[in-house]
């Protein structure tokens, strides 16, 4: 280690010098790198595409918002087959998540967490990305799950299949454009990011996927083979949605969009041997939509809104019905 009081005067205001200098060069780099990426931001979110009398951005760049989710999942079908009646009606149990997040001129991080997971109570987990603008949504889940429980029954035989019996995995994806979309707004109902001022609608033109794996584990009863459900469902379809503004601080979305199965990607697994299974018209996808927003004068509001996925397939003594949902309630501050 050098002393500095051995080192010439000189020297030591060279090396200050240098240090400082350094020093001011990389703050300067930093300034100008945040400084171009706020003008980024800043150019995306003032940018004005939209007919101004019915959709406005909040006056205020910075938006946080706490948020308290519930979300679930329910698998109900039965089945005719060779005389024999096969019933099953199941369900998970609800996932609570709480989170709170940011939203800078449009971009938007949050985390989140599950109160029954720190206690050891629920090992459920599921993870959501959505994506709203004007013109276009995306909507996506995965969620992975070892509570779905219920009655299960084949011909005279009939068991209750409980928590841990059964690990399921389903992954929900749903896309739409909106043909409005300069008068309509899908964000100012779901991530507040723009604001509805007048009331409207749209016609809506999207896709849907809906599928997983449903797979027995060593805590199934021992009536229940082992068993593997591979399920995949892609449709296409479209609907409509419209937002309806209250006194300028009530906001009511709702949209609805039905999608007709084009593809099915299916098998079934008992107890090693594995066979497809063929699907039987019609078989759908509904999508449907809901939220509630009040604005509490300019820079705060609270709402709710409820997402749910509905695959329906075949009719009569051979159906089925697996639903997705989704229920979220917030309150958010604008800065």
């Amino acid at each position: 280690m050098i002393s500095m009081t051995k080192l010439p005067l000189r020297s030591v205001l060279l090396v200050m010098m240098l240090l400082t200098g350094g020093a001011a060069i990389a703050q300067t780099r930093s300034e100008v790198l945040r400084t171009r990426l706020d003008s980024m931001l800043d150019k995306r979110y003032s940018k004005v595409n939209y007919d101004t009398t019915y959709i406005g951005r909040p006056d205020a760049n910075l938006t946080l918002k706490a948020r308290a989710s519930v979300a679930g999942s329910s698998l109900y079908t039965k089945e005719l087959s060779d005389g024999v009646r096969t019933k099953a009606d199941l369900e998970t149990s609800n996932m609570v998540k709480l989170s709170i997040g940011a939203n800078y001129k449009g971009l938007a991080a949050a985390i989140s967490l599950n109160p029954a997971n720190l206690r050891g109570k629920n090992n459920d987990y599921e993870f959501n990305l959505n994506y709203y603008n004007n013109r276009f949504c995306v909507e996506a889940s995965y969620q992975m799950s070892k509570t779905m429980a219920g009655d299960v029954s084949s011909g005279d035989v009939s068991y209750h299949l409980g928590h841990g019996g059964l690990k399921t995995k389903l992954l929900t994806i749903t896309g739409c454009y909106v043909f409005n979309h300069k008068r309509f707004s899908f964000p100012a109902a779901f991530s507040q990011t723009y604001i509805q001022k007048r009331s409207a609608g749209s016609w809506l033109a999207g896709f849907s996927y809906q599928g997983g794996t449903f797979k027995s584990t060593d805590d199934a009863p021992d009536a229940m083979p082992k068993t593997r459900i591979h399920v995949g469902y892609f449709g296409i379809g479209g609907g409509y949605g419209y937002n309806f503004v209250l006194h300028r601080k009530w906001l009511l979305h709702l949209s609805a969009m039905p999608a007709v199965v084009v593809g099915n990607y299916n098998n079934i697994t008992y107890d090693g041997e594995k066979s497809k299974v063929r699907g039987s018209f019609p078989e759908m996808i509904f999508t449907e939509r809901a939220s509630i927003v009040y604005n509490m004068g300019a820079n705060k509001f609270a709402g709710m809104s409820f997402t749910v996925n509905n695959l329906l397939l075949g009719h009569g003594h051979n159906r089925t019905e697996q639903s997705k949902w989704l229920a979220r309630a917030f309150f958010g501050i604008r800065l």
